[in-house]
């Protein structure tokens, strides 16, 4: 086997992350994306003595686990790429796949929960991010996610199982008016258009609704007229905000270098647990609001009785998991490193009458160890990167006798476990929690203790 060879073979496992691995011609064969059972055909692009990785051309054959309908976008879009496997499988599939990662790093003697599927496996979502594009070039203006494998090509997806109607309203309706208006999407190779992107974010226990279109300054466009036709959707949701976000930055990300507000204001509230939370255009706030009640309850049970406990919520973002954990805490200190999100935080709390929450900008590797009080317990969140190895030590070095890990990445959550172990800390407790359902993420909650 060299590169550039084409070789046809069925798929073996599905590791976390969508990656699949399978035998053939003596090497480990990886591929990004594939089901078990699936029968393909790839082009080596590295091919190494005991491993090679491949990239799909050809779906050749389904996987018998593939007995679900799946959207009219499925093998188009990059999104859902298991949304064909029935969930309870998927739920034993993901389930299969952290536990592999510990047995891996030789993490043993804990009790595992088992995983714990989402209230919703369909239109789940509270956000979405959408691109101006063409599905091809020179084609008519589309606008939604990026096609299978390809960075610029953008498929219009009106037929998303992910979220409800009214994003779908909001997303057709959009591409619609600025096709008749023909004004000209951005083009990321030389930087020229208007139209970049299109964030839709719904409360989805209060039933508010934020449209934040995205573009760059060289046009000068008048939204009015985008605006009313907006409101006059008829929505299940009540939209409170509708905003105008411009971005000349460079990279295909949502910044912001000013922010217009066309209608309402500039935030929507959410409920999670009988707490209030405000939502801004950039602030992370958890995707599935429904999965998101169930995972920070598996948190709080890992807990359990935290009267009279000084907490620190490490990776705090907007507040969420320390205000949950704060009726029955002594205090909590939150730290995060967007300074939007600790002053959203704040509000938050003093929108839910707690006094006893404190929000802190600050990297947590270097904000840490300045804290004067002693946590008698730790809440770490991190993004996907998981926690910095000088950020452990530090944490560490707090002498907690308990820690909690809510990871979004059980991938780098196991190689942080191990860390923590050097440090004293034996797992105890473990279970997932499936916040994206026919995508290849899991949440997992981890339950430390001072050995």
């Amino acid at each position: 086997m060299k590169r550039r060879d084409i070789i046809e073979f069925e798929i073996d496992k599905m590791e976390f992350g969508g990656t699949s691995v399978s035998l053939y011609d003596g090497k480990d064969v990886y591929m990004k994306g594939g089901i078990t059972g699936q029968k393909v055909k790839a082009i080596v692009q590295k091919a190494r003595s005991k491993k090679a990785e491949v990239k799909m051309l050809e779906l050749l054959e389904n996987s018998p686990l593939e007995t679900e309908e799946p959207c009219k976008h499925f093998n188009q879009c990059g999104g859902c790429s298991i949304l064909s496997v029935p969930y309870e499988k998927q739920l034993q599939i993901k389930e299969r796949q952290v536990m592999d990662l510990f047995l891996q790093q030789e993490l043993f003697g804990f009790k595992f929960l088992g995983i714990q599927g989402s209230p919703e496996q369909r239109m789940y979502r509270n956000k979405m991010e959408y691109t101006f594009g063409d599905e091809m070039k020179d084609g008519p203006l589309s606008l939604g996610l990026h096609k299978k494998g390809k960075h610029i090509d953008i498929i219009t997806v009106d037929g998303c199982y992910l979220v409800d109607q009214d994003f779908i309203k909001i997303l057709t309706s959009t591409v619609e008016y600025f096709n008749e208006k023909q004004i000209p999407y951005y083009r990321t190779f030389n930087h020229k258009g208007y139209l970049r992107n299109l964030v839709v974010r719904k409360g989805i226990n209060t039933k508010e609704m934020m449209v934040n279109i995205v573009t760059s300054s060289q046009l000068d466009f008048d939204m009015t007229e985008y605006k009313n036709m907006l409101l006059n959707l008829g929505l299940d949701a009540e939209l409170v905000s509708i905003l105008h976000t411009i971005n000349d930055g460079l990279a295909d990300a949502v910044n912001c270098d000013e922010l217009r507000v066309l209608h309402g204001r500039d935030y929507i509230q959410e409920e999670i647990l009988g707490l209030k939370f405000k939502i801004s255009p950039f602030s992370f706030f958890q995707t599935n609001t429904k999965g998101a009640e169930e995972l920070y309850s598996i948190a709080r049970e890992f807990v359990g009785d935290h009267s009279d406990k000084v907490v620190f919520d490490l990776y705090s973002g907007t507040g969420t998991i320390g205000q949950v954990m704060a009726g029955a805490a002594k205090k909590v200190y939150g730290i995060e490193i967007i300074e939007e999100a600790v002053v959203a935080a704040n509000q938050n709390a003093k929108l839910n009458g707690l006094t006893n929450c404190e929000f802190i900008a600050g990297d947590v590797a270097k904000t840490v160890n300045k804290l004067k009080e002693k946590p008698d317990l730790i809440i770490v969140d991190p993004p996907r990167p998981g926690v910095h190895k000088d950020a452990i030590r530090d944490i560490c070095g707090f002498d907690s006798k308990e820690i909690i890990y809510i990871s979004c990445n059980p991938k780098t959550l196991v190689l942080d476990l191990v860390e923590f172990k050097n440090y004293g800390y034996e797992v105890e407790l473990v279970k997932c929690m499936d916040m994206f359902p026919n995508t290849p993420h899991v949440e997992t909650v981890v339950k430390l203790k001072k050995a």
